[in-house]
């Protein structure tokens, strides 16, 4: 048995196990220590921050990276704790933002795309659709140790989700899902397979999947884009409308021009709320920007 997924298990116990306002303290010191420790992962965070807010002063920056340690780890202690939690607690802890967007495509049996970033607790909000009729399919990037892969997967399974790995040929059945009127929800803000689409993201480079823009070309479901932020009593979704599929143009054109609003709306909503954002990894291609001094 691995290190990593020992550790994982025994901390996922402990956090299960504390009161409530204990489990949330502990997140919230191991947040600030990290901070404090300036690591690798928390040094990008930084710099990240800075490419969505240049304007940003160094204070301003330590103040949103603090925060921003504090959402991560809050999403960590949420995630350690959600298969506790009741139906009802599930649903009444979340609020939502244009909730028709996704509600009419699924009424109408088209099915949904929904692309978005790694901000807030996605995890809560596909618990929350697949427990109020609207059971969310996903993919799943596969981790190493392989036990802690299948820990992950039977949770969000769990939860209600159908889980997909990424490292198997999920396009086809993600497609077919579809066609039978399904949710699909991607989260797209980085790409994993170095085939992604190039787009101007707050001035600069970065490549996002293609996958979502693909999907609703070749099935005709709607893409649509969501934001999940905290608040204080559990997680705000935000929805758009539906990214129109361009009428002219090949389909790889079309799928630049779709990614491309899919970030420029990443971005409209990053300058709001950054600190939800947790992009602890590098996103953009054009190397190691220099963090300000």
């Amino acid at each position: 048995m691995s290190v990593s997924f020992v550790f994982y298990l025994f901390i996922w116990k402990i956090f299960a196990l504390l009161p409530e306002a204990s489990a949330y303290r502990l997140a919230q010191f191991v947040a600030d220590l990290a901070t404090k420790r300036n690591s690798k992962s928390v040094k990008r965070l930084r710099l990240n921050y800075a490419r969505i807010h240049p304007e940003f002063s160094v204070t301003m920056l330590d103040t949103a990276v603090k925060d921003g340690m504090r959402s991560y780890l809050r999403y960590w202690a949420d995630t350690f704790r959600l298969h506790t939690w009741s139906d009802e607690h599930m649903i009444d802890s979340v609020t939502v933002h244009n909730e028709h967007f996704l509600r009419d495509a699924l009424t109408a049996g088209t099915g949904c795309i929904v692309s978005l970033p790694h901000s807030g607790n996605w995890d809560h909000a596909g618990a929350y659709f697949s427990k109020t009729g609207a059971p969310v399919v996903t993919v799943a990037e596969h981790l190493e140790p392989e036990k802690l892969f299948l820990k992950f997967l039977s949770f969000r399974e769990s939860l209600g989700m159908e889980v997909l790995d990424s490292s198997s040929h999920a396009f086809g059945v993600l497609a077919q899902r579809l066609r039978q009127g399904r949710l699909i929800a991607l989260v797209a803000d980085r790409d994993l397979s170095k085939n992604g689409v190039p787009v101007n993201f707050c001035g600069h480079l970065a490549r996002m999947p293609a996958g979502p823009a693909l999907l609703s070309i070749q099935t005709g479901a709607p893409l649509i884009t969501a934001f999940v932020t905290y608040n204080k009593r559990g997680i705000t979704i935000s929805f758009e409308e539906p990214i129109a599929i361009p009428d002219t143009g090949d389909r790889s054109e079309k799928v630049a021009i779709m990614i491309q609003e899919s970030a420029n709306r990443l971005e409209r909503k990053l300058k709001e709320s950054v600190v939800d954002w947790h992009m602890l990894q590098r996103i953009w291609t054009d190397g190691d920007f220099v963090e300000r001094e």
